[in-house]
């Protein structure tokens, strides 16, 4: 599982835009999502290598039978063709940077 986790000593402070940089800077295109509450995306598959990067809240993705909760400024690739799972932790909506590259 590759999993890059914002560290502000290294990477300064979070912002959109500065983790938005830093995704782009990695050759994906990104799309900024919000999802609610409870939002629950079961087992699927892309046809790309995917990065789910998060702004603000918890979102708990599950790949290659591993578990793991992204917070603000945490990042997962997800290679194309893998499957995974993502789910909405708790009461805050997830804003997150969404990449994907051919």
């Amino acid at each position: 599982m590759q999993l890059v986790r914002w560290d502000e000593k290294r990477d300064g402070a979070l912002t959109e835009a500065v983790l938005r940089r830093k995704v782009e800077a990695l050759g994906y295109r990104v799309s900024r999502w919000v999802y609610p509450a409870g939002t629950v995306f079961d087992f699927h598959t892309h046809e790309y290598d995917k990065m789910d990067a998060v702004v603000s809240g918890q979102f708990k993705m599950t790949m290659q039978g591993q578990t793991v909760v992204l917070g603000p400024g945490d990042a997962l690739q997800v290679p194309a063709g893998t499957a995974h799972r993502a789910e909405v932790v708790g009461s805050e909506p997830v804003v997150s940077l969404d990449g994907e590259r051919s």
